[in-house]
């Protein structure tokens, strides 16, 4: 056995395996409800899980720190899970090679155009300079739109919160957008959920179709990339 493999070993059998098993479990749970109810677009996996734990947490008085120290080891191999997207990324290189450069374009005139809609409304509604710092990367993946939160002066809990809503609420409602105004095309589908619904918009592609995903894959990855590198600067132009 190997050492990393070893040290994972002994943290799960010296740690209570509670919280992951009910991680698993909610989890199977979920998407037997997705099939039950047919694959239905609001039927969201993760939706669906997140209620059923938060409901668990709720009902037994467990703080979200206790549950979170045995569940960790599932939120750690979201980075594995992240850097595999390459995999499909690759095998589908032949067909995004002829639209890399309108989808850049895309991605970027998305991103940016979520992060001012979301400014613009907390700005409406009277909102802080720290709530509007923390909506500014709204359309970003979460590790990184905390980070840019907090290098604007925002509130990263709060960034955290309004990221995985965002990427829920696209995952359950981006298909039927999509539909209503009659976007066929799987590549464009594919851009518009990676970057308004980043991770979990691009695990709701994956699970419908290959190109889809591939496409929300690489507006994912290039809308992060991006956001963290011209959202400061405009941040302290307009400050």
């Amino acid at each position: 056995m190997t050492p990393d493999l070893s040290e994972i070993w002994v943290y799960l059998a010296r740690e209570p395996l509670s919280a992951l098993t009910v991680t698993l479990l909610a989890w199977l749970a979920a998407l037997r409800l997705q099939r039950l109810l047919h694959r239905h677009p609001l039927a969201n996996p993760v939706l669906l899980a997140v209620a059923i734990i938060a409901g668990g947490l709720l009902a037994t008085g467990v703080d979200y720190r206790s549950y979170f120290q045995g569940a960790q080891f599932v939120h750690f191999l979201l980075g594995p899970a992240t850097v595999a997207l390459a995999v499909p990324l690759h095998r589908q290189w032949s067909n995004m090679r002829a639209a890399i450069l309108p989808a850049l374009i895309a991605i970027v005139l998305g991103g940016a155009f979520a992060g001012m809609a979301g400014v613009g409304l907390a700005m409406a509604l009277g909102g802080t300079p720290e709530v509007l710092a923390s909506l500014a990367p709204r359309s970003v993946t979460t590790p990184v739109a905390m980070s840019i939160a907090e290098r604007l002066g925002g509130l990263p809990s709060l960034t955290a919160v309004v990221v995985l809503s965002s990427g829920v609420v696209g995952a359950a409602v981006g298909p039927l957008v999509l539909n209503w105004v009659r976007v066929t095309d799987w590549r464009a589908r594919g851009l518009a959920m990676g970057t308004a619904s980043h991770g979990i918009g691009t695990a709701r592609a994956l699970s419908v179709n290959v190109t889809a995903g591939v496409f929300s894959g690489l507006a994912m990855g290039f809308n992060a990339v991006a956001t963290a590198i011209w959202l400061p600067l405009l941040w302290k132009l307009f400050q």
